[in-house]
């Protein structure tokens, strides 16, 4: 059975670091696209990372970059989001994505993903 499973988030202060982890159970090790998106109250979900099946090939969006790190580590079959320098705007319900037949990590928007975790709340506070 396919399925993603997600763990970590919670409440921290501002500056503060969390690390999200997502496991992956019944995904072949090539050719699958994983991601990170979050969805804030009222707001659209977005996507803020990306990898490949490798965990070699990353993107992220503008609003992360340089504090937010995508890994995957293929012999545990898990997906991490360290989080870094957390600010209140990244609080949102963070979930993990990923669709099988993909290659790259390219950025994509939620409805080419089909397979979803259960999603995992995220409380910054300044």
């Amino acid at each position: 059975q396919v399925q993603l499973v997600e763990s970590g988030g919670g409440s921290v202060q501002a500056g503060g670091s969390l690390r999200l982890s997502c496991e992956l159970f019944g995904f072949p090790k090539s050719n699958v696209c994983m991601a990170w998106f979050r969805q804030a109250p009222g707001k659209e979900r977005e996507a803020v990372a990306g990898t490949d099946s490798e965990g070699q090939d990353k993107s992220y969006a503008d609003s992360v970059q340089g504090r937010f790190t995508i890994s995957l580590i293929n012999a545990k079959n898990t997906l991490y989001l360290q989080m870094n320098n957390l600010r209140p705007d990244d609080t949102a319900l963070y979930y993990c994505a990923a669709r099988q037949a993909c290659w790259g990590s390219a950025l994509q928007r939620p409805d080419f993903y089909n397979y979803w975790g259960q999603g995992t709340q995220v409380t910054v506070s300044s």
